[in-house]
């Protein structure tokens, strides 16, 4: 695990090392170990290590015997020792025990196309000397990130965006159509990028440069085929079997390991499976909240500690009332680009605390995306249902829903809200109806407040669903999920909250295998008359108890809404307060005013976009007015 950094010169200019010592000093968190570059006339590759396998002998970049090539990679390749073994039975000596020398031997072995025999989470920059051609590629789920900038003169890639910002003439700026997307959905999704001229490479590409031309393209996709002949009983073996074998080949590891526990499906099955494969109790992690009826709805800790006691694992909790306004600036820094998913802090907060003992833990994200978690999966499933009502009826309660409050950190108000949100859908197409689910701000409204709004032919949900092509509605929604929110907003999150502390994150739900596997299971296997994720739970019944599989969803976040009416209140309207919009000019200050009163009103559960646009705001007084997080923080803390 580390960051990754480099550049290709197109004029044929010699790369200063000067300017990659500074391209890795930005993101010197990602790899405190260790650090090392390879420097050949116009190409230039480094990287900074947090080192995990073969301590002593991993140091990057790596090399062949005739050093033609070389290589810096972040990320695990999970089957380098079955890899290893087969190239060392065609030929190939090993220099180290790192799990990524494979991949220099492995590419020389079978051309560009070695990627897709690697299992793992990475991204790579591979210098090939006697083509005088760079090589660089992302991980089939878009686990690891990796931006990219290029010009008439030179074509610069990092596993993060403030890294490039660190190269000569390269100042941060904003993309305004970025900034519309973001309002849509609360993150931008690849290829875009907030910062103008720099871009994300997405996830399963490779790119290569060669001769002064750069091809980009795509190596892995979805399976769209649904296989039909098999039994439920059949799928839950598989499913078991691969879960199995996807964590166990995810604890290999020459440091302490653990996993982040919050009683969930996911993360229990992650811990009981680790701890069928491990001769030490593991080391598991869980956060709660402290406070009132809004903290109690996010706090999942006696759950948690019901999964630890049952595995027998080291159990460490902590009860946080995070000091949100001093965290802000410094995670909006270590993330990139701003975003509304609260769950980056929770991240944050719980990684600093696992850190404290061990070097690389196991999460569960990725389960609810696999195998039909979500509440919003359920939306075909109700409006069938729905259809077969009076038409009298239907536009009765619609014009009801329209007035119905809406607060998802109150029980009652969140379950109004769910109401309110499915009736105002229940008539659209499935892929708008689903849009409808994932958007933080419908397009018109987005368009609405924007002082200049902008008209873009296209959005990156209607790319994705237009490449999705699966009539299987639940496995469509599911292709939507992998090329947008899961790389962009849950995994981005999750690297670079993990990387702020140096604590490398895997994910074993999402390994490609698995993944393939679940997106050929029939909707109906997946989710069964309404219970979600109906397949894995059985595949489950015999390592974890009723209750854990059976309860009540809970995201993993923050009662954000709740602070914004309360203890953030303020900073939410210095935040957003007309002198400061106007000055930005980036929104209409009426509809932002409008926003923040209807959310404090309960007229709508406004967390997601207000959250978009104070953070974004934050994000701008450090990126764009450059100050740093720290100053921007005691400026923060005056507002409250």
């Amino acid at each position: 695990m580390c960051g990754i950094h480099g550049i290709y010169r197109f004029d044929g200019v010699s790369v200063e090392p000067r300017i990659l010592s500074a391209m890795g000093d930005r993101t010197r968190h990602r790899g405190p170990d260790d650090q090392g570059e390879h420097l050949d006339g116009p190409c230039g590759i480094a990287m900074r290590r947090l080192s995990i396998i073969d301590l002593a002998g991993g140091h990057q970049p790596l090399s062949n015997a005739d050093q033609s090539l070389w290589l810096v990679c972040n990320g695990e390749i999970y089957n380098f020792r079955e890899l290893r073994s087969e190239l060392q039975g065609r030929g190939y000596r090993f220099k180290t025990g790192s799990d990524c020398e494979v991949l220099l031997h492995l590419y020389d072995a079978e051309g560009d196309d070695f990627v897709t025999r690697l299992n793992g989470m990475f991204d790579f920059a591979l210098w090939d000397a006697r083509r005088r051609r760079l090589l660089i590629g992302r991980d089939r789920l878009g686990v690891k990130p990796l931006y990219v900038l290029q010009d008439w003169q030179r074509l610069a890639f990092a596993s993060e965006a403030k890294a490039l910002l660190a190269l000569p003439g390269v100042s941060a700026e904003l993309d305004h159509q970025a900034v519309a997307d973001y309002l849509h959905l609360g993150y931008v999704a690849a290829p875009g990028c907030i910062f103008k001229g720099i871009r994300k490479l997405p996830p399963a590409t490779l790119l290569a440069v060669e001769d002064g031309q750069v091809r980009e393209w795509r190596y892995w996709r979805l399976p769209e085929h649904i296989t039909r002949d098999l039994s439920e009983h059949e799928w839950a073996e598989r499913v078991r079997a691969q879960l199995e074998e996807s964590v166990r080949m995810q604890m290999v590891s020459d440091v302490p390991i653990g996993a982040f526990l919050s009683g969930g499906v996911d993360s229990s099955a992650v811990v009981g499976l680790m701890a069928r494969h491990s001769q030490q109790p593991i080391n598991t992690y869980a956060i709660g909240f402290t406070g009132g009826e809004a903290e109690a709805l996010y706090n999942e800790l006696p759950y948690a500690r019901k999964v630890a006691e049952l595995f027998s694992t080291r159990h460490r909790e902590i009860q946080v009332r995070p000091d949100v306004v001093a965290l802000l600036p410094k995670l909006l820094w270590h993330m990139d680009e701003p975003l509304s998913d609260t769950a980056f802090i929770t991240t944050f907060l719980v990684s600093e605390f696992a850190r404290q003992d061990v070097k690389v833990i196991l999460s569960g994200v990725g389960g609810d995306e696999l195998f039909g978690g979500y509440r919003r999966y359920l939306g075909g499933h109700y409006a069938r249902r729905y259809r077969r009502w009076p038409r009298w009826l239907r536009r009765s309660a619609s014009f009801a829903a329209r007035h119905l409050p809406a607060d998802r950190h109150s029980g009652v108000l969140n379950s109004l809200r769910l109401a309110k949100g499915f009736l105002a859908s229940a008539e659209m197409s499935a892929d708008e109806r689903y849009r409808s689910y994932l958007q933080v701000l419908d397009r018109r409204s987005v368009a609405a407040l924007l002082l200049e709004p902008l008209a873009s032919a296209s959005d990156p949900l209607s790319r994705a669903f237009a490449a999705a092509g699966n009539e299987d509605e639940l496995n469509r929604m599911f292709a939507v999920d992998a090329e947008t929110q899961l790389p962009d907003d849950l995994l981005l999150l999750t690297d670079k909250m993990s990387m702020a502390v140096s604590l490398e994150c895997r994910v074993p739900l999402l390994d490609h295998q698995l993944v393939e596997l679940a997106a050929a299971m029939p909707a109906t296997i997946k989710v069964r008359d309404g219970r979600l994720k109906h397949l894995m739970k059985r595949s489950l019944g015999d390592l974890l108890p009723d209750d854990i599989l059976n309860r009540k969803k809970r995201g993993f976040g923050t009662p954000m809404g709740a602070w914004l009416k309360r203890e953030l209140a303020p900073l939410l309207k210095r935040l957003l307060a007309a002198e400061v919009v106007q000055s930005r000019g980036l929104f209409q200050h009426a509809v932002v005013d409008r926003l923040m009163a209807d959310h404090q009103a309960n007229r709508i559960d406004g967390t997601d976009i207000l959250l978009a646009m104070m953070n974004l705001e934050i994000w701008s007084r450090i990126f764009l007015d450059r100050r740093d997080p720290a100053d921007v923080a005691d400026e923060l803390k005056s507002y409250v």
